[in-house]
């Protein structure tokens, strides 16, 4: 169950990273920041989906892992974008809460297979 809600918020997540992308660069004329955001804020769930697929615990861990780095990477991106001044506080605190919830998710799916796989 829940790495369906992985899953599906992460892929959410992805969709809510274009739109923004999308806004930083035909609004704020931003191309280098946004497009590390794009590349990590969808990598997240690319990761997760390659995991549903994995040849053994051990490559799902290692998948589930990867998306873990790859949303620590985005929440970097995106602090990073509203300190520049990027994007709005309210826009930003909506997406944070996002990342963060996803950030916690997959902390939890991560340890709890790094205790059962020992």
């Amino acid at each position: 169950m829940e790495d369906n809600i992985v899953k599906e918020k992460s892929y959410q997540f992805a969709l809510r990273i274009v739109k923004l992308y999308q806004y930083l660069n035909v609004e704020k004329k931003e191309y280098v920041l946004s497009k590390q955001i794009l590349r990590s804020g969808t990598s997240i769930g690319a990761n997760i989906r390659e995991a549903q697929h994995a040849q053994s615990r051990k490559d799902f861990l290692s998948k589930t892992n990867i998306a873990l780095k790859e949303a620590n990477e985005t929440d970097y991106w995106l602090d990073l974008l509203y300190d520049a001044k990027y994007i709005e506080q309210s826009a930003y605190l909506s997406i944070k809460e996002d990342i963060t919830e996803l950030l916690k998710l997959l902390i939890s799916i991560v340890k709890t297979l790094k205790n059962t796989t020992k």
